[in-house]
């Protein structure tokens, strides 16, 4: 996991919990890291398992409702500092079709040995998406959250959902965007 991403972590846990609850995950989880990151360094995966499962006892809030608040959070993080993406883009389907082709290229090119999913999109009707997504890491959760933070920014309701999961058996999530 890059750097980027735990850190976006770090801020997220200051902001909606407290500093103290992030210092309690760090007591509780004691990364080798010590909670410091650098954005562009790679950590192991582990390691933000044990913290978002440290922060989900710690809240009582479940595993899944935080990764996927924490996607839509680094969603706008992100943007924050890369808001090129979306500039490029009037309406989420085409910020989403333009991940795999042209986002996750760029990522590459900043961010070297990035672990990063296989995202095929098909626009099944006007307001109908459908992602074939795939990743050993099986962050289908988080990426659910990437896309609430995008229907935020472009101001779309959609409704996110599953028909088929990698944590069920399948070999990639189906992963459904509908406009609502």
């Amino acid at each position: 996991m890059k750097g980027a991403v735990l850190i976006a972590l770090n801020d997220m846990v200051e902001e909606v919990f407290s500093m103290a609850v992030w210092d309690q995950v760090l007591a509780k989880v004691k990364p080798d890291s010590e909670g410091i990151y650098i954005s562009a360094e790679s950590y192991d995966d582990a390691e933000v398992v044990e913290l978002v499962v440290a922060l989900s006892e710690l809240t009582g809030v479940p595993v899944n409702e935080l990764v996927r608040s924490f996607g839509a959070y680094l969603f706008h993080q992100l943007n924050s500092k890369f808001p090129i993406f979306c500039d490029l883009h009037t309406n989420i389907f085409d910020l989403l079709s333009s991940i795999h082709g042209v986002i996750h290229k760029e990522v590459d090119k900043l961010y070297s040995n990035a672990s990063l999913p296989t995202i095929d999109c098909t626009k099944l009707s006007d307001s109908h998406l459908q992602m074939r997504y795939h990743s050993p890491r099986k962050l289908c959760v988080l990426a659910e959250g990437l896309i609430i933070g995008a229907a935020e920014h472009y101001k779309t309701d959609v409704c996110v959902s599953q028909c088929q999961c990698m944590h069920q058996g399948a070999d990639e999530c189906l992963i459904d965007v509908k406009i609502i």
